[in-house]
């Protein structure tokens, strides 16, 4: 089937509007069945600022050089909860090197002393840093990551944990997070 890519726009509970990319050209559905192990990273989800990525990996035939590069950058940060066991997989599944993965809950727990926050989720998280609510229905999260064409269910979750997750390490790894927004 050929890569489709189109643009969107994701509007956040915080009212910011992410311009988002789709296309084929990460998120890990769990494999719950009796003996399976984990399924393969189907989508790769990017945000910078107001402008995100959902990139069906799964699906292309051949990795950028371009996006290689990227990942492996020294200078590049990559923020996400267990964003180091998502590397790993990258790197086994696809010749991936993620050079920066960063999990916030660290410096969460740190700049908030809720130590707590070591094993929370991105819903905690968001909740603790950034003072949101965000909605992370287990219908999206079970749902198949791994089809041809995502629901618009699935790139609105993608671009959410995206920009939540850009977000809480903008604010925490700016080394002056004080519960506010730093710029």
């Amino acid at each position: 089937m050929a890569a489709a890519t189109y643009e969107t726009t994701v509007v956040m509970g915080d009212g910011a509007a992410i311009h988002t990319t789709v296309t084929s050209s990460y998120a890990d559905r769990p494999n719950f069945q009796p003996g399976g192990g984990e399924n393969q990273i189907a989508v790769l989800q990017l945000c910078i600022g107001h402008r995100c990525l959902v990139y069906q990996i799964i699906h292309d035939v051949g990795i950028s050089s371009t996006l290689k590069s990227f990942l492996a950058h020294p200078g590049h940060t990559f923020v996400g909860v267990g964003v180091s066991k998502d590397a790993q997989k990258l790197l086994h599944e696809y010749g991936l090197r993620v050079a920066n993965p960063v999990d916030p809950r660290y410096a969460a727990a740190h700049w908030l002393s809720r130590p707590d926050l070591l094993q929370a989720g991105l819903k905690s998280l968001a909740l603790a840093v950034m003072g949101a609510n965000i909605d992370k229905p287990q219908s999206v999260t079970l749902s198949a990551w791994d089809a041809h064409v995502l629901t618009a269910a699935q790139v609105t979750y993608a671009t959410m944990d995206a920009y939540v997750s850009y977000e809480i390490g903008r604010r925490l790894l700016s080394n002056n997070y004080h519960g506010c927004l730093v710029e």
